[in-house]
């Protein structure tokens, strides 16, 4: 079943995409009662701003089946944009405020990269919030990634995030700790990739009434939910809608900031993601640059050799816990649909 563009403007990303078509705003209300309606709030850096678009599509793509989806695009203002950024925005999203005036079936909301220790101190936190709070009451749930995830339990339950000593990158083995509808079906063991510098943790969580389903002793929570009041949230430290080569693509980068001295540390390799060759490649690419750093050698940084050795081991249980999803969004607008139904009737009555 075709993934629905709401508006009838597509990236061009996805408009490559032979699956995908877009609708324009009368044939969305038409199609309404069929399509489960479902906003990306998209707010990563400029420079992952696309590949996101691309990542969260083929991954409902992937778990959506016969579900029909309609999707729009957002992202919170007062992020900071280039130029680039600010124009795909123009071309390609909705303003927030046809957000906040309307409502979801689901929403799913990206982190972005933190300026600010204390994520009340950035200048989108004020919007930010607004948002969390409209989507309690106007979704039947709201899926948060990553700093999303660690603003939404700040806001709602002042639980705090901790710095790591080390930045949590790689694919990480997590367990089933806790039976739940969007687990059910998949193995006890899931993997799933993170890339973040900070965690909330599960004595936190727990006490302020989250449900953890997914923990490892090595990398901690990552998959816990919480309903309030009308919307069930998802929450996500990890990254599960991840492209087989986004971890490349981070580490590159995150090497290019070292060689142009804009962090003091080579960035660790992620962890569980390459394989034994690749690292090899890698380490030695490594030893090479550290004794004497220019961003000239990022040339010769071997990524067509690692490329091919990649493996999305985690993308069957991600698309298996977001059918799951989708298959709850089902169920609560079917739901909400009889409701409505009903009503005429305990009128006259």
């Amino acid at each position: 079943m075709p993934i629905v563009i709401d508006g009838g403007r597509i990236p061009k990303l996805l408009s490559g995409k032979n699956r995908s078509r877009s609708v324009q705003h009368e044939d969305a209300r038409e199609a309404e009662p069929a399509r489960l309606k479902i906003a990306l709030i998209n707010n990563m850096p400029d420079a992952a701003l696309e590949d996101t678009e691309v990542q969260f599509y083929e991954l409902l793509d992937a778990a959506a089946g016969d579900i029909p989806i309609s999707l729009r695009l957002f992202s919170l203002p007062d992020l900071p944009r280039g130029d680039a950024g600010q124009r795909h925005l123009n071309s390609y999203y909705f303003d927030i405020e046809e957000l906040l005036n309307g409502r979801f079936d689901g929403v799913i909301m990206t982190g972005t990269e933190p300026r600010q220790p204390d994520l009340r101190n950035e200048p989108y936190w004020p919007i930010l919030i607004k948002v969390l709070d409209w989507a309690e009451k106007n979704t039947a749930s709201t899926v948060l990634s990553c700093l999303a995830a660690h603003a939404g339990v700040l806001h709602s339950d002042g639980i705090p995030r901790h710095p790591l000593r080390d930045k949590q990158f790689g694919v990480f083995q997590y367990k089933k700790v806790r039976e739940h509808a969007l687990t059910a079906g998949t193995g006890e063991i899931m993997q799933i990739p993170h890339s973040r510098w900070n965690e909330v943790r599960a004595d936190a969580l727990n006490s302020c009434g989250y449900e953890i389903l997914l923990q490892s002793a090595q990398a901690g929570v990552d998959l816990f939910v919480k309903k309030k009041k009308d919307s069930l949230f998802v929450h996500f430290q990890g990254h599960p809608e991840y492209g087989t080569r986004t971890l490349l693509k981070e580490y590159r980068r995150d090497i290019k900031r070292f060689l142009r001295r804009e962090r003091e540390t080579y960035p660790t390799m992620p962890h569980g993601y390459f394989g034994d060759a690749a690292t090899q490649l890698l380490s030695e690419f490594r030893d090479k640059v550290v004794t004497n750093p220019r961003e000239q050698l990022l040339e010769e940084f071997p990524e067509a050799a690692v490329t091919n050795s990649l493996r999305g081991t985690w993308q069957a249980s991600a698309a298996s816990v977001y059918r799951k999803w989708l298959h709850y969004l089902v169920s609560r607008k079917a739901e909400a649909s009889r409701l409505s139904a009903m009503t005429p009737a305990i009128r006259h009555g």
